[in-house]
């Protein structure tokens, strides 16, 4: 008889709606889901171009009243998640909806389980140890590239520290996400790349992670597959509404897979670029993927090809062969979308190098670096960095 504690176990909002259109049902769910005050979260970007406006009116069609918190920055600091938690609680909101990239998502899980929880968030970094659920909070993403939406995992970073901290936790899912991609329809090129190539990192990652299953298999693949058909487009094409809906299907899917199936080796060396030379998440991945790839694929031959023959990034039928095209189509793709290296992102070089040896330390205690394929020394960590510089 097997242990059933260590059965796979599959974490997902109740309630997901992925459809054009989706946001405008953020009064409804939050009526159906009790919530009678709610605190809205966004950047100061979407608070400018209406659309944080545009849900409080679907709120308060519903009756549901609502404060406004548009204090969230790229990177969601401690100091943004501590400024929304105290408007949350002298609002006296119940519940939060959160609108965004994942910037605004991380930020409103961290609130979420504070306003419930003692203690600070750094007591909770690491793997399962948040005691108890939040207030309920319904995610509204507008970028088809973290999949915050739908995981189990937020992002914090303490800026005194320069570290970004990962937390991971059943009671960081949403409740409720609407899913519409039609608010990506405005997203500029370079996000679209940036966020495009860090949802199939996701993909790729989860399907090569040493605790992928079935399931997160299945959905993997066809997150892969939606991606890298329809990325290009996206790019290229702004208004294709085809393109865009393929990708938030695809993001979605991704963030399903990475917070059941885990990330491996390219987030763990993405948090300390991003935390030391403030690089946006999606960014710092897809700096990262094509060198990583390539020193990875080695480990996991038979998968890396058949996702890439699966996604269209690869041809041969020999397993070796399609692993080195995936790694040529991974490069071509960043270039096609002018994805910035280090250097171009104007990261000195000396600064960089300099604290190579920290990120390394530093990848390999965020624990994800473990579940890669091939598991990469301090060493190779730092060798890897300096070939991703430029």
């Amino acid at each position: 008889m097997s242990n059933t504690t260590d059965l796979p176990r599959i974490n997902i909002p109740s309630t997901l709606i992925i459809a054009g259109g989706a946001s405008r049902r953020a009064g409804a769910e939050a009526k159906r889901l009790g919530i009678r005050r709610a605190l809205v979260v966004t950047d100061p970007y979407l608070e400018k171009i209406g659309l944080a406006d545009q849900v409080q009116q679907d709120l308060a069609k519903e009756d549901v009243e609502s404060t406004l918190f548009a204090g969230v920055d790229p990177d969601p600091s401690v100091a943004n998640m501590q400024a929304g938690l105290a408007m949350l609680q002298d609002s006296g909101a119940d519940g939060i909806l959160a609108i965004g990239g994942g910037s605004s998502i991380d930020c409103a899980k961290a609130m979420s389980v504070m306003s419930r929880n003692e203690g600070t968030i750094a007591d909770y970094m690491g793997y399962h140890k948040i005691p108890k659920a939040g207030v309920p909070l319904i995610a509204i993403p507008t970028t088809a590239g973290t999949g915050s939406e739908v995981t189990k995992v937020t992002v914090i970073t303490d800026t005194d520290l320069n570290v970004k901290m990962m937390l991971l936790d059943a009671h960081l899912l949403p409740t409720a996400a609407l899913v519409d991609y039609e608010l990506t329809m405005t997203m500029p090129p370079p996000l679209t790349a940036a966020v495009g190539v860090d949802s199939l990192t996701h993909a790729i990652e989860a399907y090569v992670s040493k605790k992928a299953q079935p399931f997160t298999d299945f959905v993997a693949l066809e997150s892969a597959r939606l991606i890298a058909t329809n990325l290009r487009t996206a790019y290229q094409e702004p208004d294709n509404a085809a393109a865009r809906e393929a990708m938030m299907q695809g993001s979605t899917l991704a963030g399903i897979a990475f917070s059941n199936a885990s990330v491996a080796l390219v987030h763990g060396m993405s948090r300390p670029i991003g935390a030391h030379f403030h690089v946006p998440h999606g960014l710092s991945n897809a700096m990262l993927l094509p060198t990583v790839t390539r020193f990875s694929v080695e480990s996991a031959p038979a998968r890396y090809a058949h996702l890439a023959r699966h996604a269209g990034l690869a041809n041969a039928t020999d397993d070796t062969v399609a692993c080195g095209e995936l790694a040529e189509s991974l490069q071509r793709l960043n270039v096609d979308l002018k994805v910035q290296t280090p250097q171009d992102y104007g990261i000195d070089r000396t600064a960089y190098e300099k604290l190579v040896p920290e990120m390394a330390t530093s990848a390999l205690a965020s624990g994800s670096p473990g579940f890669n394929p091939r598991i990469a020394t301090a060493q190779e960590i730092e060798e890897l960095y300096h070939q991703c510089y430029a």
